[in-house]
């Protein structure tokens, strides 16, 4: 083997032990980063969603027009907010990390939309999706859609 052959060699055998370290560690907690497994193929810790927790979670949702599960220090959870602000439309704000069972709520959220990230933001029950995806229904005209009758 030339040297480049060899360095390349064991510059993928370093980096393949490293993510293999890697993987182990943070999957032992169970999830990386504020809940973003660093597998794809890894479930997310399963729910009943028949059980106590999770009919309350549903029955949030039905609670309010608007109902934002957030996080208090999420960069989109706050453009979400604003977005709901500008349209003076009142909101129900479920601060995951001020709450015991966020993480919990969280896991709930990820079997009922697919997705565990925040915010979760839900008008008239259904999931619109995250910051972006609510900022982006508001700067077309569409969001306003969803408060019509």
């Amino acid at each position: 083997m030339n040297f480049y052959m060899k360095y390349l060699t064991l510059y993928c055998f370093v980096c393949g032990a490293f993510m293999f370290f890697v993987k182990k560690i943070t999957n032992a907690v169970g999830y990386f980063a504020e809940g973003f497994y660093i597998d794809s193929y890894q479930p997310f810790r399963r729910i009943s969603m028949s059980g106590e927790k999770a009919q309350a979670v549903k029955e949030l949702i039905k609670s309010d027009n608007v109902v934002i599960f957030s996080k208090t220090y999420c960069p989109y959870c706050k453009m979400a907010k604003n977005v709901f602000d500008q349209l003076k439309k009142s909101y129900t704000a479920v601060e995951l990390d001020n709450r015991d069972d966020g993480d919990e709520i969280q896991s709930i959220l990820a079997e009922i939309t697919g997705a565990r990230t925040v915010p979760r933001v839900f008008v008239n029950g259904e999931c619109l999706g995250g910051g972006s995806d609510v900022k982006a229904l508001y700067e077309k005209g569409e969001l306003l859609k969803y408060f019509e009758a």
